[in-house]
């Protein structure tokens, strides 16, 4: 069997370039075939190789096999001999001597090209396969996607693979999603991003597409309570308790409840300026008429943008930020305070750790140093009998806070704080009052509601205790008033 290949081989070989083709093809289905086996055995993990085995060797195959007849017509050419004379010069008259199932020759090529057909079609589903993977995204293109993969991995949506969202479904999305990938390796390869990434992307799958295949409208009913803890900056790093119950439900009870929105039946444009999603130009709603209420800035004077830059109002409006969350400095680390992962018992701890991210580092490397040295050199130089009896709480605290540090900055594609803002809430940017403002108004001057229990009911903002509104207010505290007008708003909201 291998003599009888060899001696193909040799009689395919016509000259130089021959040689090359069938090398070609050779070495690279050699080689795919041992790749393949140590990816399946685990042995090779690395992005890089699957880029080798799935696209390289699959490429030099092909092109041995398109050496290979261009070596021959060349041949033909040059000896102007038939392709009928070369095949019986390379594999004598019995080689090419017709039968009933066709001369050696031709069943040998049959089986070859049938053989090649096979393999190409392995390659493409395995590579179709690899570039979908997660890994992919996140590791073939490091210095690009690195950032991308590290909020990634520790976002909600760590389990969904990403041609979840930013392909989705079909053929014509399949096909799209390929091509923007060619694009996206020429800019790799030849450094023709920009930095960082912008955003909106614009090529996104409609959210009716991909995120309502798991969160769809009618899925969300009722409310749900959240309480978030902030700490203070003082030596106990005091923790503030604000308790919402937000209400999720998309419009049961009118035209409240923060999934209104993306009711079918309550469709909402807008147009933004250079189609940023940050500050609106008009804002549009259907109202059960059917007719069209719009509410136009009036701190603009831009003309009417183009058709194309127009939007329907989907989940990514207010999740923008669904999955690669970049955090503010403060909230991140009171994140970690709230888990225990940093501990509060240190003075100061908030302050200084939050003091100590926010320095200005070049590297992860020049922060991890930066970091220890300013949160260590405090606590030698304010606390010199406890310092060394707190070393390993003050040791945790730094890992955590390089953590910190090491999710949210890139500076290779000059992301830092604030280069990715959330527009969920409205704590760190606009957010929800992009549209409730009162800057944007109707034809008869009114404006959309900036109401905040349109949305939730308020039981604590910023209280000592998480449910602070529902405690009986204080007969001097200045705020009664208003504590008693959200307790009685939220019994008022769940008894209805």
């Amino acid at each position: 069997m291998l003599r009888s290949y060899l001696d193909f081989v040799r009689a395919v070989s016509l000259d130089r370039l021959g040689r090359v083709g069938v090398i070609l093809v050779t070495t690279s289905f050699v080689s795919f075939l041992v790749m393949q086996l140590g990816m399946l055995l685990g042995i090779v993990t690395n992005a890089y190789v699957g880029l080798i085995v799935y696209l390289a060797f699959p490429v030099l195959f092909v092109l041995g096999l398109v050496i290979i007849p261009v070596a021959w017509y060349r041949q033909h050419q040059r000896t102007g001999l038939t392709i009928e004379e070369l095949l019986e010069r390379g594999f004598g008259p019995d080689g090419v001597k017709g039968r009933v199932a066709g001369s050696r020759v031709f069943r040998t090529i049959a089986i070859l090209t049938l053989g090649n057909v096979l393999i190409l079609g392995v390659a493409s589903i395995k590579m179709l396969h690899f570039m979908d993977s997660a890994e992919f995204c996140g590791t073939a293109c490091h210095s690009v996607m690195n950032p991308e993969w590290t909020t990634y991995q520790a976002s909600p949506h760590a389990r969904v693979a990403c041609v979840e969202c930013h392909v989705g479904e079909g053929v014509g999305a399949l096909v799209n999603s390929k091509l923007n990938g060619a694009w996206q390796m020429v800019s790799a390869s030849f450094d023709l991003y920009e930095r960082p990434i912008p955003t909106p992307v614009h090529q996104l799958r409609p959210a009716r597409e991909t995120c309502e295949k798991c969160h769809w409208p009618k899925k969300f009913y009722g409310s749900r309570l959240q309480t978030r803890v902030r700490y203070r900056d003082d030596e106990t790093s005091t923790p503030q308790f604000t308790t919402l119950n937000i209400k999720i439900d998309p419009g049961a009870a009118g035209d409240s409840g923060v999934h209104w929105h993306v009711d079918p039946s309550n469709e909402v444009r807008y147009a933004s300026v250079n189609d940023q999603r940050k500050e609106m130009i008009w804002v549009e709603s259907r109202q059960s008429d059917g007719s069209i209420r719009r509410f136009v800035n009036t701190a603009l004077a831009l003309p009417d943008p183009k058709a194309e830059d127009l939007r329907t109002m989907d989940c990514v409006d207010c999740h923008n930020r669904a999955t690669h969350i970049y955090q503010e400095p403060d909230r991140a680390v009171d994140e970690k305070i709230r888990l225990g992962e940093i501990d509060r018992r240190l003075p100061y701890i908030r302050r200084e750790t939050v003091k100590a991210v926010r320095g200005g580092y070049p590297s992860l490397e020049a922060a991890e140093a930066g970091i220890r040295a300013g949160i260590e050199s405090f606590y030698r130089r304010n606390f010199p009998d406890q310092a060394s009896s707190w070393y390993d709480a003050i040791d945790r605290a730094v890992i955590e806070a390089v953590e910190v540090w090491g999710r949210n900055i890139h500076p290779g594609m000059n992301i830092d704080w604030g280069a990715y803002p959330s527009f969920l809430g409205h704590s760190d940017t606009p957010g929800c009052f992009r549209c409730h403002t009162r800057e944007l108004q109707d034809a008869d001057g009114r404006w959309i509601s900036d109401d905040c229990t349109l949305c939730h009911s308020i039981l604590a903002y910023g209280e000592s205790t998480p449910f602070a509104y529902l405690e009986p207010a204080e007969e001097t505290a200045p705020n009664r008033p208003m504590h008693e007008f959200l307790r009685d708003e939220f019994l008022t909201s769940i008894a209805d």
